[in-house]
C-alpha cells in the first residue's frame, strides 16, 4: 500500500499569536513549564502533517458543518484546524481553562 505524503502545516497568524499569548501567561508562574508546553503543543501541530483527519471535527450551533478538526493537548489547550487538499491550517490555539465560548456562537 503507497503511503501519502506529508502534509503541510500552516499556523495562522492569529493561533501564533494565541500562543505567544498562552506563553506570556505561563510564563509568569513558571518559565520552564511554559517551555515544555510551547514544545508539547508544537510537537502536536508537526504531528499533524501526518493522518490530520483522525481527529473529529468540532461541532457547535454556529460552527459550519465538517469545518474545523480538533485536538486536544493535555487537556488543557485545544488545537482548531482545516484541511484543505495536503495542507493543514491551524487557525487557534485555545487555552481550554478559559471562556471560549466566543468560538462556538
Amino acid at each position: 500500500m503507497k503511503k501519502k505524503p506529508p502534509y503541510k502545516v500552516i499556523i495562522s497568524e492569529r493561533a501564533r499569536q494565541m500562543l505567544v499569548n498562552h506563553m506570556l501567561f505561563l510564563s509568569r508562574k513558571n518559565a520552564s513549564a511554559a517551555r515544555e508546553t510551547k514544545n508539547r503543543l508544537m510537537e502536536s501541530i508537526r504531528s499533524l502533517s501526518d493522518m490530520p483527519e483522525r481527529f473529529p471535527f468540532l461541532e457547535g450551533d454556529f460552527i459550519p458543518f465538517n469545518k474545523y478538526h480538533k485536538r486536544f493537548v493535555e487537556n488543557q489547550y485545544l488545537i482548531l484546524y482545516q484541511i484543505k487538499d495536503q495542507t493543514v491550517y491551524v487557525d487557534y490555539i485555545i487555552d481550554c481553562r478559559q471562556d471560549y465560548g466566543w468560538l462556538l456562537r
